[in-house]
């Protein structure tokens, strides 16, 4: 009887082997979503550093229009001839060419 508990004993996994889907999971998780946004938020951040006066730029309502005058936390953007928004900056979205 005693012989039986050994062997249940040693059929059990241990700790590091039961954890180990759950840290690939946690891995994957990181490399296929996590990092490509860090990226992106990252090239967006410097995007939206380098903007200057007479630059194209297309807003995150839908917007196209002209950057008219540049401030530490809004951007006054001309979207129709004689008028000019002023929006957040993070309410670029791209840089038009």
């Amino acid at each position: 009887m005693i012989d039986f508990a050994y062997a249940a004993d040693a059929a059990q996994p241990n700790f590091l082997m039961s954890m180990a889907p759950m840290i690939l999971i946690i891995v994957v998780f990181y490399f296929l979503i996590m990092r490509p946004q860090q990226k992106k938020f990252k090239a967006h951040q410097a995007m939206i550093a380098e903007l200057k006066v007479g630059d194209k730029v297309l807003l995150a309502s839908g917007f196209k229009g002209t950057v008219k005058k540049v401030s530490e936390q809004f951007f006054t953007v001309e979207i129709a001839r004689g008028v000019e928004v002023e929006v957040e900056r993070n309410a670029v979205a791209s840089k038009v060419a």
